[in-house]
């Protein structure tokens, strides 16, 4: 059983997450990885879900707002030896829940080719192919997907 737990950027296990993730990054990224780095910043992201299993953090996920009721995904990640066990989905799934809270209309992504797992994590969460959106327009080995929420009545 995983515990959530709701915070933002300034989580010190967040920020040990955020690293792992960006070292695999850099490699699967390979020379593109200074592009990608740049849209990546976690400064004053106001809304980090964290999944925590035995007190040790194992993944996490967060969202900024993007445009008026949409709000971009961002730095989902699970480490590797904690991978296969739906803990992205459920983060994924309160990362959404708290976008209906927030009265959020849309979540958007991007993620890499290279990264099929994260494609497979969105395809399975119903999230649906988009042309690539502002910065990653035109960016090849780029892949953007949307969701829209449920209203919250």
């Amino acid at each position: 059983m995983y515990v959530l737990i709701r915070t933002n950027s300034d989580d010190p296990d967040f920020q040990k997450l955020v690293k792992e993730l960006d070292m695999d990054l850099a490699i699967r990224d390979g020379e593109e990885h200074a592009f990608f780095a740049q849209f990546n910043k976690i400064d004053s992201i106001k809304f980090v879900v964290l999944a925590y299993e035995n007190g040790r953090a194992v993944g996490c996920g967060a969202i900024k707002e993007y445009a008026k009721d949409t709000m971009e995904v961002k730095r989902m990640y699970v480490l590797p030896e904690e991978r296969g066990k739906s803990i992205a989905s459920v983060i994924l799934n309160e990362l959404e829940k708290w976008g209906q809270e927030l009265n959020c209309e849309k979540f958007i992504l991007e993620t890499g080719i290279k990264q099929p797992e994260a494609i497979g994590l969105y395809n399975k969460n119903s999230y649906t192919l988009i042309p690539n959106y502002g910065q990653y327009d035109g960016v090849a080995s780029s892949v953007c997907f949307e969701k829209y929420l449920p209203k919250n009545y």
